[in-house]
């Protein structure tokens, strides 16, 4: 096992300890805040957001605020240490679909900052559980939260945030239908993610995971089927770091696994493996280092991909955003770097992928590896891949001139079609290909690999 492994299964036996200790507390101190007794009523009509409040803020020792069957329609909700929301398998908390119902008092989003509202929202806490076999619905239809214009799109509330926290747990519930992002966790640690369903893909930014700044992550077990990101490191002010994906069931339309798409901070020591990715739009796994930080020690392996459009995209670029203000994303060809000076990506370790490409928009498809004039993607090891592509590209479609885009958002597709059918690499250095396969089912007059400005390619 790799060192930096061993770092994160080291810290991942002592946030287990620490999960059964707070266990072990919790049923010492089994105290039940029904949100009954406080007045809340599973009509599917009336807003409880007061009562559902007040059984939380009534649990300042510690306890479990009990979700009884039904349909309780609510606000956004303040949750503090100690808590666990344990929701019954046969009730739902159900997002109001009034915005006027939904907090903005609480932090925002930096990235995206017509999300700031959210239904369920904690800073500064510790030890909060959310479980119990139940749901939680924001009904965030285009219908119920209507996407505008601008203001990024208007106000439409993430399912949940959670700032500067630690010893978060979901285990065993179902997250759905939220109006942009679902689970949005900033600069928090100590996380364990275990049979969690997510299915979100009713509106526009249906993200699932969005982990900013996080550190000591566990996700497992888990479905995720999203219609934007669906597991997301950012990093926006500090690096995410040490965390670990396993066991899991994803779909997405835009990308099953992104580190991206703010990375100020940087990305170090994550692994994924044993999981499946599966009717992926764009691409579905993608490492981005595009606003100065440092991504090193990513290990992706034993992933099944089925029916994705793309299968890797790695890009250094320089769009240089330090994250000191709210933004908004520009997609504009030759933008501007905004200053922050050039990251780095390195020892990345992608192996034992079994994966089905499957669209007619040849502009998604291929390995894309690409830095930026005098920066390289360095030291990427791909080992043991097998990849089906579609064929059908055309001779002239080999002459492509694919353009650097420094400080455009990063997005593969952005980089038109391919010279090649099955790898593109450029602005790179020691990147090994140790038995990789890669096929078409029909024949493509481009070749199956192009290299620019690369130091050291092995194909083995």
């Amino acid at each position: 096992m790799n060192k930096y492994l061993q770092i994160i299964s080291i810290s991942f036996i002592a946030l287990f300890s620490a999960c059964k200790s707070d266990s072990v507390k919790q049923e010492a101190q089994p105290a039940i805040f029904d949100i009954t007794t406080y007045g809340a009523i599973g009509d599917e009509k009336t807003v409880n957001t007061a009562a559902i409040q007040k059984a939380i803020d009534e649990c300042t020792a510690g306890g479990v605020v009990y979700v009884p069957a039904g349909n309780y329609v609510t606000g956004t909700l303040w949750l503090k240490s100690d808590i666990e929301l344990r929701i019954a398998k046969d009730a739902k908390l159900l997002g109001s679909t009034d915005i006027n119902d939904y907090s903005r008092d609480n932090q925002g989003s930096i990235e995206a900052p017509a999300f700031d509202e959210c239904l369920i929202y904690a800073e500064n806490a510790k030890n909060i559980t959310i479980t119990g076999g139940g749901t939680i619905d924001g009904r965030g239809t285009k219908d119920n939260f209507p996407i505008g214009k601008r203001k990024a799109y208007n106000d439409r509330p993430m399912l949940m945030r959670f700032v500067d926290c630690i010893g978060l747990n979901f285990n065993n519930i179902t997250l759905r239908d939220a109006a942009s992002w679902c689970v949005h966790l900033v600069n928090s640690e100590d996380i364990v993610v275990s049979k969690v369903h997510i299915d979100s893909r009713v509106n526009r930014n249906n993200d699932g995971f969005d982990l900013d700044g996080c550190k000591n992550i566990l996700i497992e077990d888990s479905e995720i089927h999203t219609g934007d990101d669906a597991i997301c490191p950012k990093s926006t002010v500090r690096a995410t770091e040490n965390l670990v994906v396993r066991n899991c069931i994803v779909s997405s339309h835009t990308s099953a696994f992104k580190c991206g798409t703010s990375s100020h901070g940087g990305f170090k020591n994550i692994h994924i493996y044993d999981c499946e990715f599966r009717d992926v739009g764009m691409g579905a796994i993608k490492l981005q280092i595009v606003d100065g930080g440092i991504m090193e020690n990513i290990t992706i392996e034993n992933i099944k991909i089925v029916n994705s459009e793309g299968p890797i995209f790695i890009r250094l670029g320089n769009r240089g955003r330090g994250y000191t203000k709210a933004i908004e994303q520009i997609y504009k060809k030759d933008a501007e770097s905004e200053g922050v000076p050039v990251g780095s990506i390195k020892n990345i370790i992608i192996r034992n992928i079994d994966a089905e490409v499957v669209s007619e928009k040849r502009d998604r498809w291929g390995i894309l590896i690409t830095g930026i004039p005098g920066h390289y993607v360095e030291n990427v090891l791909l080992e043991n891949i097998k990849i089906s592509y579609p064929g059908g590209g055309a001779e002239l479609e080999a002459k492509n001139v694919v353009a650097e885009d420094e400080a455009r958002y990063p997005e593969q597709y952005f980089f038109g079609v391919l010279p090649s059918w099955g790898a593109y690499i450029r602005h790179a250095k020691n990147i090994e290909f140790n038995n990789v396969v890669m096929s078409t089912r029909a024949a493509d007059a481009r070749q199956e690999i192009v290299q620019d400005d690369v130091i050291n390619f092995v194909r083995k």
